[in-house]
């Protein structure tokens, strides 16, 4: 039996049955039927309500793998345990009652190996591990993918890496947790020389996502990117998604954000990114995609959902927005635009900082950039309920005039106060345009993406923010004497 934890995933393998007769077949039979009652019907063991399966696959005539979301791993193998002895006995009674011949305890020799038991140092389940054969099966699950085009962009891949991959039952598939527009995977293979294995990741593009941007526009980006020495480079392209450089580095967790030097590493590298000179016009995209946003969400949504997310009167407040945040001259940037924690990632030898996945990159106002990273901390997308948020971790004054400060005085100069407190309230008010960018975001997702995420609770939330901070933000004074006082601290 295999178990390992990814993000409360836990894969379980039967992995030896040795048998010294033909009841092993009747053996393995009732376990299979065992397990697909479970797998049907949902709760076919003894004690095991809290299980949620969500795969299952045969690989051979004594593997049989299927993936479960667990609380407790000891109540889990108690109920495994206690399965594995009720087949047993059934078996028995079958003996006894003349529909075998054969005492399962004479002639039956079985060996349950408990071979690893992993829990994840990360939340992107980099300690996952599958059983090699899982490869190629995998790879054929994946939704509306061709195993055959992948493995051809993969031989290639490897091919100009000075590798071959001769056996495709040497590749390892590793799933990894936390995307919420496309599903990502570790793809691992030997090297030529048998030393430490060559690793790529697959993104596999979500469906129905081309509503929010461009696949081709962001290909470019991602390109230009890695001109710019930006994130990992491209590798190769199939018609479902693409194959990405492996960055050797780990993810941030959620609460790395709140840790003072990560924090202060994250605005400095911001602000190079917003210097970055990309192919496009150097103008605010964010009004017109929100205002295309609400045109999809009207046509997918129920009558219903219209009426619940007053999506009629949404248009109003776009303009409302847009004219209020617009009044002053602001600096426009090369924006990520989904600075959340899973978008960074951190060398831990260096401490250098990498952002990545810019499906949603385009100009815009800095200022917007840095309300998304604000309001991105109160989320934690590696929890039971993902799509919660916690507006009490919202960052606190100081917090943000720390970030502020780090942003600008991040090229050498120090910033005045005036610069901190304007791009601070700036900050603040954009968050109000956050509220509805991502709120407009999960509608749309609840009807076109199946990733397992609760989009329109999601969307629920950040347009009741939105509507419990518009009034106190548009009407807002500024933090004048406070940002005195902290300017005067930093020198």
């Amino acid at each position: 039996m295999l178990l390992n934890g990814s993000d409360g995933q836990i894969s379980l393998r039967l992995c030896e049955i040795i048998s010294d007769s033909c009841f092993f077949s009747n053996f393995l039979s009732s376990i299979r039927v065992l397990y697909l009652k479970i797998f049907s019907v949902g709760f076919a063991l003894p004690n095991c309500n809290f299980l949620r399966f969500d795969s299952l696959c045969f690989l051979g005539p004594s593997e049989l793998i299927f993936c479960v979301s667990s609380s407790s791993v000891l109540q889990l193998c108690a109920s495994l345990l206690l399965g594995f002895l009720r087949v047993i006995l059934s078996s028995y009674l079958n003996f006894l009652s003349g529909s075998s011949s054969s005492a399962p305890w004479v002639l039956i020799r079985f060996r349950l190996t408990i071979l690893y038991l992993f829990f994840p140092f990360t939340q992107k389940g980099d300690l996952c591990f599958l059983h090699r054969k899982m490869a190629i099966k995998t790879i054929e699950l994946l939704k509306g993918c061709s195993a055959e085009e992948i493995m051809e962009v993969l031989a290639t891949v490897a091919s100009d890496m000075g590798d071959a991959i001769d056996d495709m039952e040497a590749l390892q598939v590793i799933p990894l947790s936390g995307a919420m527009t496309n599903e990502v995977f570790q793809i691992n293979w030997p090297t030529k020389y048998g030393d430490s294995p060559r690793k790529v990741l697959i993104r596999l593009y979500g469906e129905g996502v081309e509503i929010f941007f461009n696949r081709e526009e962001e290909i470019r980006t991602f390109e230009c990117m890695s001109k710019h020495g930006q994130g990992p480079r491209l590798l190769g392209r199939f018609s479902t998604g693409r194959v990405e450089e492996f960055i050797h580095a780990r993810t941030l967790r959620a609460a790395d954000l709140r840790d003072p030097e990560i924090s202060a590493s994250i605005a400095a590298k911001m602000r190079e990114f917003h210097n970055l000179h990309m192919p496009g016009e150097k103008k605010a995209q964010l009004w017109q995609r929100m205002r295309n946003w609400l045109i999809q969400a009207k046509s997918l949504c129920s009558p219903k959902d219209i009426k619940t997310f007053d999506l009629d009167n949404l248009d109003e407040e776009i303009t409302m927005l847009e004219k209020k945040l617009s009044e002053e001259c602001q600096e426009i940037g090369f924006c990520h635009n989904d600075l959340q924690y899973g978008n960074i990632m951190m060398d831990e030898e260096t401490g250098s900082i990498t952002l990545i996945d810019y499906e949603y990159s385009s100009y815009n106002p800095v200022a917007y950039d840095l309300a998304n990273h604000f309001c991105e901390m109160v989320a934690n997308y590696h929890t039971d309920t993902p799509h919660v948020l916690d507006y009490s971790k919202y960052p606190g004054l100081e917090e943000r005039q720390q970030f502020v400060y780090a942003y600008l005085s991040s090229e050498g100069k120090k910033p005045s106060n005036a610069e901190v407190e304007q791009l601070m309230n700036d900050a603040e008010k954009y968050t109000l345009a956050n509220h509805l960018f991502w709120g407009l975001w999960g509608l749309i997702s609840s009807y076109v993406n199946k990733i397992d995420f609760d989009y329109k609770e999601y969307a629920s939330q950040r347009f009741q923010q939105y509507q419990l901070r518009k009034l106190a933000l548009l009407d807002s004074p500024t933090q004048d004497g406070i940002v005195n006082d902290f300017v005067a601290s930093m020198t």
